[in-house]
């Protein structure tokens, strides 16, 4: 059984910290409840997505430096 996290603001998704830097996550990687998996960025201030569960990436459903709306799945963890 999966699970998806959904975005929770309009904005730009983000799977690093800065440009620079790794991704939080990558496919295939664990994940526990509350580790930060990306970053939507609303007008210059960037927001924690958090998962919700504890799993594993299967998949990133957006690909970063995407516009996302609210409702959007963006990770799914299994």
């Amino acid at each position: 059984m999966s699970t998806q996290i959904i975005a929770h603001l309009p904005g730009t998704f983000y799977r690093t910290p800065s440009p620079d830097a790794p991704a939080y996550k990558e496919v295939g990687d664990a994940v526990s409840e509350g580790d930060v998996v990306g970053l939507i960025e609303v007008m210059k201030s960037f927001h924690e997505l958090r998962a919700n569960v504890s799993g594993t990436v299967k998949a990133f459903l957006v690909s970063s430096e995407e516009a996302v709306m609210p409702g959007q799945p963006l990770v799914e963890i299994e």
